[in-house]
């Protein structure tokens, strides 16, 4: 696949791929298959696609019907309408009875920009995370897409995916293997570990650099799924180099923040600081503005680092 290509074409190409050797695989759109790039799949499965138009809490219903009678569905909109809004149907249509669809939520956090603080959902990954049989998966770019989608297919489990469907940014190499559940090492490091997610990763590497010209030696970890958490790996980074930042597209209230002071808390305690939204609502702006509006920039993440490493003594 091209290396030009937004991630939700990259997306849209791996479902019709999927879909090819399964047949119990289902599309459904929120009246949004232009913005998530599904068209193609309408066009070659017409019959295995549903436009249920703007009517999120049905397409829940209708995804839990279509897993009832053994299809596959993958449910989409923009990731308020794919989570808060359907919150219930989620929990009780989807969770409660154990079923197998997949929801996709697109322009996770500030990735919304134009869209403004209506579409702009900053929870979405921590209401979801609260869900008893919940998945939630964060593919940062096509290669881990490519390496993560199959996977998401293939396991019998509600999974709510978060979709940066205009990035075209490429993190990993692509012969990069990834595993759900497990939080694949970008760098090695002794003195301090940034535990990143989807857009942040960016920010996160480009952080280590500046802290490397310090001296400060920085492991990196991108912790693509938030729910399973590997808190193995958490803890190991936590004995091992004693300090942790996160850094994630999201609140730091029930996020990717919060799920690794959970572990820490009770395993192993180090200094941790955290790099997200601080409660607060999304607002219109272009990412890179927003960013450095919630102090979520590679600059802090760096100051962030510096203040653990002097709490770690």
């Amino acid at each position: 696949m091209a290396n030009d290509k937004e991630l939700r074409q990259v997306y849209a190409e791996l479902l019709l791929k999927i879909a090819e050797t399964d047949d119990r695989i289902v599309v459904l759109e929120a009246d949004l298959m232009k913005a998530t790039g599904t068209t193609p799949f309408k066009e070659k499965y017409p019959e295995r696609f549903i436009d249920v138009g703007v009517a999120e809490a049905n397409m829940i219903g209708v995804a839990a019907g279509l897993c009832v009678a053994g299809k596959i569905p993958f449910a989409h909109s923009f990731t308020p309408f794919a989570t808060r809004r359907v919150l219930d149907q989620i929990a009780i249509s989807i969770a409660y009875a154990k079923l197998n669809a997949k929801i996709g939520g697109t322009d996770p956090g500030v990735t919304a920009e134009l869209n403004g603080g209506t579409h702009m959902s900053v929870e979405d990954a921590g209401l979801i995370r609260g869900i008893p049989n919940m998945m939630i998966v964060e593919p940062a770019d096509a290669t881990q897409l490519m390496s993560l989608l199959p996977q998401i297919a293939a396991v019998d489990s509600p999974v709510y995916m978060r979709l940066a469907r205009k990035s075209k940014d490429r993190y990993f190499s692509e012969d990069t293997e990834f595993k759900l559940g497990k939080i694949h090492e970008m760098k090695p490091g002794d003195d301090l570990t940034i535990i990143c997610s989807g857009i942040m990763i960016k920010n996160a590497i480009k952080a280590s650099e500046i802290l490397e010209t310090e001296g400060i030696h920085t492991r990196v970890l991108n912790m693509h799924t938030l729910k399973p958490i590997d808190a193995q790996t958490i803890v190991k980074a936590a004995k091992e180099t004693g300090a942790i930042v996160t850094a994630e597209n999201h609140s730091v209230i029930n996020g990717w923040g919060s799920a690794v002071s959970e572990v820490l808390s009770e395993n192993y305690p180090v200094p941790l600081e955290r790099i997200g939204i601080k409660d607060h609502f999304g607002e219109v702006g272009l990412t890179d503005s927003l960013l450095k509006k919630y102090k979520m920039t590679a600059e802090d993440i760096v100051a962030a680092a510096k203040k653990a490493i002097k709490r770690k003594g």
